[in-house]
């Protein structure tokens, strides 16, 4: 938990729906608000700038180099901040331990941030190089390396399949299994090469290095754990603001945000979801894909 910083650094990540997530939060000046994928602080640092000295910011995040950033860009305001290296289901003992019951606001982006992405290190996209290690906490948990030694091929084809949607799940889970110590980005390119067509081969890629770090990360699990618990902890009137980029996640949010609507506790701000403007897909390229769904509650 930090409450101080004190250095200023340039915005490392480009926030998605900049715009949309600050008036669709309904900000209130004096209100506690939480983001639940924090980052590197570039949604968080516009919501802190919106709030008075009463009101409070609580960002959570499993990146470690991406929460140093965040506090030291967060640390330039005086307003009242905490930031905690966690994950966003734990979202109940994190406001228990915060002594805080309920919040007035609460924003997922659901996204890689800029800093995983460019990455050389860590293996989360295709397009990086060195070794394939895929957590958000780089300190706890198994790798990508050592989710695909320790799954039979079977167990790799319904990961790629279930979490990449990706149709030549079975040849890809072949070929990465036939081949020995695959331990780098390099080596699962090779692999997803020698067993897909060629003409959709960006999109096999994407997938698979989708549901791999889907795997890794639990971040299904985390989602599903969240989305039964946040209601409990959102004022009346507060607003939830989820970004999500896959069809997985947005399924889910749309599901679970429909299911507390017949149960009469939670209004669809977003029939449809919203998408970036063709703007911002022409500036963020990484935002293409991303679907906003907003809801609030009213009981």
């Amino acid at each position: 938990m930090n409450l101080n910083a004190t250095q200023e650094c340039p915005l490392p990540h480009i926030p998605v729906m900049l715009t949309e997530v600050l008036e669709y939060l309904n900000l209130q000046p004096n209100g506690t608000y939480l983001d639940g994928t924090v980052g590197a602080g570039g949604h968080a640092t516009q919501i802190l700038n919106q709030l008075s000295g009463n009101g409070k910011l609580i960002g959570i995040d499993r990146d470690a180099e991406a929460l140093k950033l965040c506090n030291t860009l967060l640390g330039a305001s005086a307003r009242p901040y905490l930031t905690f290296q966690s994950s966003y289901h734990r979202l109940p003992e994190i406001l228990d331990q915060s002594g805080i019951s309920a919040v007035n606001g609460i924003l997922l982006d659901l996204g890689l941030s800029s800093i995983q992405l460019d990455s050389k290190t860590r293996g989360f996209a295709f397009e990086s190089t060195g070794n394939l290690d895929m957590r958000f906490d780089g300190n706890t948990g198994e790798t990508a390396v050592d989710l695909i030694a320790r799954s039979s091929e079977k167990e790799l084809a319904d990961i790629i399949y279930q979490f990449g949607e990706e149709r030549h799940s079975r040849r890809i889970a072949h070929a990465i299994k036939a081949g020995s110590n695959l331990m780098t980005v390099a080596d699962l390119k090779e692999a997803v090469r020698k067993s897909t067509p060629p003409r959709q081969r960006h999109k096999s890629l994407a997938r698979v290095f989708q549901a791999i770090r889907i795997a890794v990360n639990g971040e299904l699990d985390k989602l599903s754990a969240f989305l039964k618990c946040f209601i409990d902890f959102l004022t009346i009137g507060g607003r939830v603001v989820i970004i999500s980029y896959h069809s997985l996640e947005d399924r889910m949010v749309k599901h679970t945000f429909r299911s507390l609507k017949q149960s009469g506790v939670l209004k669809v701000i977003t029939k449809k979801p919203l998408v970036p403007s063709q703007e911002e897909q022409a500036e963020n390229s990484r935002s293409r894909s991303a679907k906003l769904r907003v809801a609030e509650r009213i009981a």
